[in-house]
This record gives C-alpha cells, sequence and structure tokens, in this order.
C-alpha cells in the first residue's frame, strides 16, 4: 500500500492586491520611486497616487537545478515544494497588507523573513546533494527574492503576439465585467489580461514538410473528465507532497493520478481512454469567476489558494500525436514525464512558458499573453503543444526540462536529440461573451494566461506506443 502521508497546509489568501503599495525593485532591494520619496513633501490633504498590484518574485530554484543526482532527488524535490510554499505565503502577508505595506514594512514582514527560510532550505539541499556528488556552489544566490509590480489594470501589458496596445473589444464583444461578490479581480485577472481574438493577427507558422518526414496522426480519446478528477497535486514536479502545485488540475487519461503515484501504480490503473492507454494527462482548471463558490472554496488549491469561482468542464479535450516536419519519429520511453509551459512565467520569465490561447474559428492566431475575447458562437481554445525531441537516454531530468526539447524553426532536433511523436492537448470551453475567467495558478502568479501550461507521463504499453509510430510514421490516421 502506498504510504499517503499528506503535507497540508492551512492558509487564507487575501484578495486584496491592487492597491498594495507600488515599490520598485532591484538588486534584492527596495527603492523607492519618485511617489514614495515626495511623500513626505505632499500637502496634507492632496490624494496619493494608484497603486498597482504587486507580487512576490523569487528566482526559481527547480529550474537551476538541472544536475541533481538520481539518489537526491526524492529529498530536493520536498524542499523546492516546501519553497514554493514559503513564497505562497509571503505572497499572502502582502496581499492581506494591501495598501499598508511600505517598503520597510515589506523588507522586515515579507522580504527578509522568505530570504531565511529560502537559505535554510537551499542549504538542505547543497547538503542532500553534497551526500552523493559534488556539492554544488552559488545555491545562496538564489535565496533574495524581491517585489514586482504587476501590470497596470487600465493599460495591455503588451507582447509579441499580443493585439496593439491600446485595443478594445470589437464591436459585439463585450471586455469580462468585474466579477460578482466572491470573485477575485484584484487578484487577477484584470482588464488588461483580455483581448479580442479579432483584433490578434495570424501568427502561426509551420515548418515546411521534407521528403522523409512523418505525417501521421494518432489520437486516444480520453473524455474531458466527466468523472471529476480534480487534486492541487503535481506528480512530476512535487512527488510525494500534497498540493504541490497550489491549483487546481483537471486529469483525463489515468484515473489514478495523484502525488503518491509511482510508475508501478499508473500502470495498474484504470484509464478514461478507450484504447487502453493508460498515460496521464493534466493541466490546470479554468474557471468562470461568477461569485460561484465552488465545491473547493474552502480547500488547498482552491479558495485557500485565491483560486475560486466555478470550474469549467471542458466542452472537448482532444490527445493527439503528430510526426515530424522533417524525419521519422521513434517511440518515446514508457513514463517519460513531459512539462510543457511555465506555471511560473509571470515571475519568471517566458523563456520557458509555451501558454497558446485562441477561439474556435481564429486558431491560426495563437496568444501567449494575454485571454481570448470570443465572438458569440466561439469557444476559447487552449492548445498545449509538447516538447518533440529526446534525449534518446532519460525518461525524465532533475529540472524536468533538459531530456526534452522543442525541434527548431525547420522542425529539425538538435544533435544528440531524437524526433518523438509530438503530444498536443487542444481543450475548448462555452465561455459566455464578457465573462470573467481564469486559470487556476500559483497565488503569486496573479492568474495571468502566459502561466499556462500542460503535463503529460507516458504509460501507453509497449504495444500501443508501437502501433502510434507506425501510424505517424506511415502517413495514416488512426485511434
Amino acid at each position: 500500500m502506498r504510504n499517503k502521508k499528506r503535507h497540508k497546509r492551512s492558509r487564507v489568501i487575501g484578495l486584496t492586491v491592487v492597491g498594495v503599495t507600488a515599490l520598485a525593485v532591484g538588486g534584492g532591494a527596495l527603492l523607492m520611486t519618485d511617489n514614495d520619496a515626495s511623500a513626505a513633501r505632499r500637502p496634507a490633504g492632496r490624494q496619493a497616487p494608484a497603486w498597482a498590484a504587486m507580487t512576490v518574485k523569487c528566482p526559481d530554484a527547480a529550474t537551476r537545478l538541472s544536475n541533481v543526482p538520481q539518489q537526491a532527488r526524492p529529498a530536493v524535490d520536498r524542499e523546492l515544494a516546501t519553497m514554493d510554499s514559503q513564497v505562497a505565503d509571503a505572497y499572502q502577508r502582502l496581499a492581506a497588507r494591501g495598501a499598508g505595506a511600505d517598503q520597510d514594512w515589506v523588507r522586515t514582514r515579507v522580504l527578509e523573513p522568505l530570504g531565511a527560510q529560502r537559505r535554510g532550505a537551499l542549504n538542505r539541499i547543497g547538503n542532500e546533494i553534497g551526500r552523493v556528488a559534488s556539492r554544488p556552489s552559488g545555491l545562496v544566490t538564489l535565496a533574495s527574492c524581491t517585489v514586482q509590480q504587476a501590470a497596470p489594470a487600465s493599460a495591455p501589458a503588451g507582447g509579441p503576439t499580443s493585439a496593439p496596445a491600446g485595443a478594445t473589444p470589437a464591436a459585439g464583444t463585450a471586455a469580462p465585467a468585474a466579477p460578482a461578490a466572491g470573485g477575485q479581480a484584484q487578484s487577477g485577472p484584470v482588464k488588461a489580461d483580455f483581448v479580442d481574438i479579432r483584433r490578434v493577427r495570424p501568427n502561426v507558422k509551420n515548418p515546411r514538410t521534407r521528403a522523409n518526414a512523418s505525417r501521421g496522426t494518432f489520437s486516444s480519446r480520453c473524455g474531458r473528465n466527466e468523472n471529476k478528477h480534480f487534486n492541487s497535486d503535481n506528480v512530476i514536479v512535487a512527488p510525494g507532497v500534497s498540493n504541490g502545485a497550489h491549483h487546481m488540475h483537471d486529469y483525463v487519461g489515468n484515473r489514478g493520478t495523484d502525488a503518491f503515484s509511482t510508475n508501478d501504480s499508473l500502470a495498474a490503473s484504470g484509464t478514461t481512454c478507450t484504447n487502453g492507454d493508460r498515460s496521464t494527462h493534466y493541466w490546470p482548471v479554468l474557471r468562470q469567476q461568477d461569485g460561484t463558490k465552488e465545491a473547493d472554496a474552502d480547500q488547498p488549491g482552491g479558495g485557500t489558494e485565491g483560486n475560486v469561482g466555478r470550474i469549467l468542464r471542458p466542452e472537448t479535450a482532444s490527445i493527439s500525436f503528430r510526426g515530424s516536419a522533417v524525419s521519422k519519429v521513434v517511440e518515446m520511453p514508457k513514463f517519460l514525464r513531459v512539462i510543457t509551459g511555465d506555471a511560473k512565467a509571470f515571475t519568471n520569465g517566458t523563456a520557458n512558458a509555451n501558454a497558446s490561447w485562441s477561439c474556435t474559428g481564429f486558431e491560426n492566431r495563437q496568444l501567449k499573453d494575454k485571454y481570448p475575447l470570443c465572438p458569440k458562437g466561439s469557444k476559447v481554445v487552449r492548445t498545449f503543444t509538447f516538447q518533440s525531441c529526446w534525449d534518446g537516454k532519460n525518461a525524465d531530468s532533475a529540472n524536468h526540462r533538459t531530456h526534452v526539447a522543442f525541434a527548431d524553426a525547420k522542425g529539425a532536433c538538435a544533435k544528440g536529440f531524437k524526433a518523438i511523436p509530438q503530444l498536443v492537448q487542444r481543450i475548448t470551453y462555452k465561455v459566455a461573451p464578457g465573462s470573467l475567467f481564469a486559470v487556476d495558478s500559483f497565488p503569486e502568479q496573479l492568474h495571468k494566461p502566459v502561466t499556462d501550461h500542460g503535463d503529460f507521463i507516458n504509460v501507453m504499453s509497449n504495444s500501443l506506443m508501437k502501433k502510434a509510430v507506425k501510424c505517424i510514421n506511415t502517413g495514416r490516421k488512426c485511434g
């Protein structure tokens, strides 16, 4: 029997981030803005400026630790999950304080305690690695955090796939309304996170198909989570830690996936896929923020993490694998683990971001950092296109990224990598025009669309994987 000892924490996230004092930050220290510096000179009775939302930004140790010995990984993963909890708690304190969070308070009550906690965790990580290999240097540089200003609620944040600055909804497409009581507009999303899909230029480019391309597709029909398989675990990033994701996931495929799943338990579990594929597919839930109290309103991963509103069941959830534009594909190893996108992209930056938002009828226009406003009759679409190059050796890596990679712009894998079937998870939702909706996120990520991500563990039988590869390489459509 598996050990299901749960690591539970009780937290209530304050939803009053908008209005926190704007603090410019850099080099780990808080710097006063011109407005702050002149505050003492402001005549009595003059109204203070409006302040933008703030969040906590820390170096992401999980992505930096790419060479953790296998023997040390369980302990290191637990410490990394602890660090995620520390950041979430620090954000809670910042959010709860609201406009009263001046720079001295933020430094002494948020950043300094958080830095001390992170130094402790990083020291323990160094000790665990040092037991079996050379202790990594420079871990302490990952301890210090800053406070980051979120994009103001009144103007779009911009970005390579966004609509032009200042774009407004076209006729017939309403801007998202303010949430009813119990909504979470104050912790995200904001008006600037949405754009009318009709104002986005077509931006999808696919590599030219070469003579040796693998042109087929293989699909697994796994439903749309009709059995309501939800949890806020992440067995890839935080194995053995309950609520390791701090946001709720939708699951299709493997019926038994949670934080405590092992390769053996996954292989023995049932599946929602009609072809017997026991692979697990999961992504953050999408919620309509209409004031509805969801069943997880008082639970970790739900309301106590700032994830509120009605969970939307997908209208469709398709799972398909496609080939390479330049070569044949090889079989994936069983229990291959792949993450696409970055759940912390709002504070990490977009190096690993891979969100793709669109609307049915407009899927040649993909948004990375905006939620789409879809015209009447069109559905919201999330598309997760996974890495299609594998190092030929490892089913996982310490940071869950370096064992796989994306093909280049021409569709070719880098030297030392092999083309594997490329997984595409495509999920659609019926969302009424003008409705406020948001993806679940870590609390400090403010429900930004750029943080969207998908996860996959291959649990296909060897015979089913061989069938999929043969189908793809011979140019057929199967499944």
